[in-house]
């Protein structure tokens, strides 16, 4: 019997051994928070199982062990597979020579249990493996409760199916009373000089008596439930582990660009340091923490994604507002992933923070420093325009941009990379004022005719100040001052919604109705035959305009009030389905009659909800339609007039819901 390790503890808030059985728990379904090359366990079985000879296994002991995810609610379906197994490994266990630790040897006494607890799991490692996928890591991990122990038999399975301990790693870890509030948590192994380790699913044994063994210690003690509350409880945590690495190899390259080739080219071995401005739903920032390399994830909303990733990703709610107070000196790499207002900042950012600070940008949404990117060429596509406009901001900022092209799925893949500067240190004053300089000449000058690509040299940038119309002045100030632009706009922190579905209904009724009789009035007019009943009536369908022509027949402050929503006026008319149709930029009015049927096509739960909203709005050509509605009152899924109204079961529904 070999002593891994052992740690007393002190048991002033009577937590033990409760809290020692929580600690278990969280190495036996979360292995990741103590060995960072996992990613996490699956627990396959769950049960009982006889201390003597045959029996079988009982019912899951779920709540016992503080479980209750969606695997464990799976985990019942294998307790017969578990008796299975117990039966087949229990005879292999070299029992009576005094190698191995109880429970898994008899022992003398009356009045104590004759049944252990016992978890089946699959240990499931960060990475995919560089050559053939080795086999699953199966553990079964057997509990005593009455002696204070928990024994982790590793199982190999042979050709046959069958399984075979892995007697050279099996270790257990014992919770001892020595007296009084003092406690001594140990790790042992029965044949510590055979044992094996692969670096991921097995440690070594100086991991297991110094890292794991502190850890439990403190887990063991802590007065904090929501520290073992399970995460990811309602799916599959091996199908998390899937995920996760195909997530992995989408940002592989990212990754492979910005640090693993700098690595080698300096000759580093910590890794790089980051903080990703306007990091989103942080999955970036969960994947390099997860890699090992320092950071944080910045923007100025939190996400309910975040709680997901647990305390090791690090994620802040903070506005970022490009100024003095905002510089990260101690930082390697600045990142804006789809930055949006921050994206032309960051190169001025990374300058202004050291003279080693890198920057990484994908740009994305149209950004200025002060606020929508306008357009200044027209022999470019807008998006090649702007690339050029990112990567000048770095040249400016005395940076070597690079440009590359990601293979992720997305049409906004092209990436700038600052690493190396142009300048030696004790040019950064001139850098600095150069920057601010260029800063300001952005809101004043109304073209740059400059429309070279990538590959700009140190000696370009007096070129960009002459074509920015203005001179570097020599008293020019180090720095714009604490905040570098007053007027910059960062984003709300609370989203708004800008889908017309928050304008005022009287507001909308007026511009449907006037862009309704704008189009009935124009000339020539369009008639279409109606049968009622057999009687034959003309029913006016205007003429169609483009969505120009309806602007321009619209007062200012109407336009005004539309062009703050996103999409505008074109948004409002899609949004009035009934009244209007918009193709190919033209508005016109619908006429139902023309409307194809399409039950046969629609999912039935399109059809369901079709029927249950029929008749529950009035129908707006009964209203206000020279000619009514082209549909007879029983074809026409509105309400031509209150008494046909009726309830929507849909809103019923969500009531009920709620």
């Amino acid at each position: 019997m070999g002593l891994v390790g052992t740690a007393v503890v002190r048991d002033g808030g009577a937590a033990l051994p409760r809290g020692f059985w929580a600690a278990v728990r969280v190495w036996l379904e979360k292995p990741q928070v103590a060995n960072r090359r996992l990613c996490g366990a699956a627990i396959e079985a769950e049960g009982t199982v006889p201390l003597g000879e045959g029996g079988e296994a009982s019912s899951p002991l779920i709540a016992a062990w503080g479980g209750g995810g969606q695997e464990g609610r799976e985990v019942s379906a294998g307790a017969a597979e578990l008796g299975r197994l117990w039966r087949e490994v229990r005879g292999q266990l070299p029992a009576g020579h005094g190698h191995l630790p109880p429970p898994l040897t008899p022992w003398d006494g009356t009045g104590r249990r004759s049944e252990l607890r016992a978890v089946l799991r699959t240990l499931l490692p960060r990475g995919r493996p560089v050559g053939p996928p080795a086999p699953p890591r199966r553990e079964l991990a057997v509990q005593d409760v009455y002696n204070g122990t928990v024994t982790f038999l590793p199982l190999e399975e042979d050709s046959e199916g069958k399984y075979q301990i892995k007697k050279c790693n099996i270790y257990q870890i014992q919770l001892t009373h020595i007296k009084d509030e003092e406690w001594s948590v140990s790790i042992v192994a029965p044949f510590p000089e055979d044992w094996f380790s692969d670096g991921i699913a097995y440690p070594k044994l100086a991991w297991l008596g110094n890292e794991l063994l502190s850890k439990l210690a403190k887990w063991s003690v802590e007065q904090k439930p929501s520290e073992f509350k399970s995460t990811l409880s309602l799916i599959s945590v091996a199908k998390y582990s899937k995920v996760y690495q195909d997530l992995k190899e989408k940002y592989k390259e990212m990754v492979k660009i910005l640090w693993e080739e700098e690595r080698k080219e300096k000759g580093l071995t910590k890794k790089q340091s980051f903080v990703d401005l306007g990091c989103g739903n942080g999955l970036l920032v969960h994947i390099l923490n997860n890699e090992g390399h320092s950071g944080r994830g910045i923007d100025v909303r939190r996400r309910k994604i975040w709680d997901m990733y647990g305390p090791e990703t690090h994620l802040e709610e903070s506005t970022i507002v490009p100024g003095d107070s905002h510089l990260f000196p101690d930082t390697d790499w600045l990142i804006g992933n789809h930055s949006d207002e921050l994206t032309p900042w960051i190169p001025v950012i990374a300058a202004r923070s050291s003279c080693s600070c890198c920057y990484f940008v994908l740009p994305c949404c149209f950004f200025d420093f002060h606020g929508k990117y306008s357009r200044r060429q027209s022999k470019k596509t807008q998006y090649r325009e702007y690339l050029d406009f990112v990567a000048q901001v770095g040249f400016v900022c005395g940076f070597r941009v690079e440009e590359d092209c990601l293979r992720i799925p997305s049409t906004k893949r092209v990436c700038l990379i600052g690493k190396n500067r142009t300048y030696p240190p004790t040019e950064h004053a001139l850098i600095d004022k150069q920057i601010t300089q260029y800063i300001n000449n952005r809101q004043t000058c109304p073209v740059v005719t400059h429309d070279r690509r990538v590959g700009f040299n140190h000696k370009d940038h007096s070129e960009v100040f002459k074509e920015a119309g203005s001179e570097l002045p020599e008293n020019e100030t180090e720095t714009a001052g604490t905040v570098w632009m007053p007027g910059f706009q960062p984003r709300e922190k609370v989203e708004q919604i800008r889908n017309c579905a928050s304008l005022p209904r009287d507001f909308v009724d007026d511009v449907v109705l006037s862009v309704a009789n704008l189009l009935l009035n124009a000339t020539p007019q369009k008639s279409c035959s109606n049968m009622h009943g057999g009687n034959t009536n003309t029913w006016n369908q205007g003429e169609s305009l483009s969505l120009k022509e309806v602007a321009e027949h619209l007062n200012k402050e109407t336009l005004k009030r539309l062009k703050s929503e996103y999409g505008g006026l074109q948004t409002l008319l899609k949004n009035n389905h009934q009244v209007f149709e918009v193709l190919n930029g033209r508005v016109h009015i619908r006429d139902w009659r023309k409307e194809k049927p399409s039950r046969k096509t629609k999912p039935e739960v399109k059809r369901r909800l079709s029927a249950e909203a029929f008749k529950t709005r009035l129908c707006w050509f009964f209203l206000h339609h020279p000619d009514g509605c082209s549909l007879p009152s029983e074809s026409c899924p509105y309400a031509h007039g209150t008494e046909e109204l009726r309830q929507s079961q849909i809103i019923k529904k969500k009531k009920h819901i709620q």
